[in-house]
């Protein structure tokens, strides 16, 4: 018996490593481990890489609120502005790939690589894309005492006689779209920077400057007052915001494209089973009609798309504004 007992035992406990092997192995397979099975384990960190109010803001906290409810966790806003996003992007990037930190990136992070010698991460290898949330064309805006009703007597007038327009500042998408427009339309004209759009505006009211591409947000009030005339929109088909204003590319530069775009990011290396979850959360919380209603409200439309079109729209933008960059011989801080 003694025998007979300690070979049961034997084969018991050999039968015992072998389903727990077997168990290990199926949940590794299923890619149901301790870490994906309890996600969230804890409240979400959401950096938003700008100070409080303006888009970016607005964006973070909408679908922070909601992606909270549905996840059972409180998603807490951070707001990290500076440095046109870089101080927020960094906390992000040296963060545990486990989503429990997020952050919204927006337009500059495809730029500011071009344009800085150093940046404290990769803009494309350090994150993991997880959906393009919106995206706002920009308004290309004259002072109606200008002779210029569309983007072809704009482009002859810059032909004849010299021409200013200003923007947000240097690398900005006011900035760069009017670089782009000079390449594409083989004009010269000078840039101003400005501390914000709103000034930019102010001056092209007066008639210090000849154009801008601003914000939908920011152009919208100068335009129903008359004191700004819109001759183009810069997304690649009309905005329903403005359905009257042809694009700049059907309006005599093909092939003109220019938005403002914002994203969803984690760190890099976040596990795939998470990303699915809260791409998934993220496209729903999007299409609900109050959330639509807020964001378009502010001139946005929304997107919401895969982490791989995402991804791929970001090496798509990183080039274009790489070329651009180097053609235009700004100089790189």
């Amino acid at each position: 018996m003694g025998q007979s007992g300690a070979r049961l035992r034997r084969e018991s406990g050999m039968i015992g490593v072998r389903v727990a092997a077997v168990a290990l192995a199926l949940a590794a397979a299923l890619g149901a481990g301790p870490a994906a099975s309890q996600y969230p384990a804890r409240p979400i960190r959401l950096i938003v890489p700008a100070p409080p109010g303006g888009t970016t803001d607005l964006l973070g906290r909408v679908i922070g609120t909601r992606l909270g409810e549905a996840l059972g966790q409180q998603v807490v806003i951070d707001n990290r502005g500076g440095a046109g996003g870089i101080v927020g992007t960094d906390m992000l990037t040296k963060a545990p790939p486990d989503g429990h930190t997020l952050a919204v990136i927006y337009t500059p992070h495809t730029v500011l690589p071009h344009l800085q010698k150093q940046l404290p991460y990769d803009a494309l290898a350090d994150i993991t894309p997880i959906s393009m949330v919106t995206t706002a064309p920009l308004v290309l805006v004259v002072n109606p005492a200008l002779p210029v009703r569309n983007v072809r007597e704009l482009i002859a007038l810059a032909k004849k006689q010299p021409v200013v327009y200003g923007s947000a500042g240097n690398g900005s998408g006011g900035h760069l779209s009017g670089e782009l427009l000079k390449q594409m339309a083989g004009i010269q004209a000078t840039h101003v920077p400005y501390k914000g759009a709103g000034p930019a505006a102010m001056d092209v009211v007066s008639g210090q400057l000849q154009f801008q591409f601003a914000a939908q947000i920011t152009a919208q009030g100068f335009i129903r007052s008359g004191r700004l005339r819109a001759i183009a929109v810069t997304s690649t088909q009309r905005t329903p915001g403005l359905p009257d204003i042809p694009t700049v590319a059907e309006s005599g530069v093909p092939g003109f494209v220019v938005v403002n775009w914002f994203g969803m990011i984690a760190p890099a290396r976040t596990p795939r089973a998470v990303v699915t979850q809260l791409n998934a959360e993220i496209v729903r919380i999007l299409q609900l009609p109050d959330v639509r209603t807020k964001l378009t409200g502010e001139g946005s439309e929304i997107v919401g798309d895969t982490p791989a079109q995402f991804a791929a729209f970001l090496r798509a933008d990183f080039e274009k504004w790489g070329k651009v960059i180097r053609a235009s011989g700004l100089k790189v801080d």
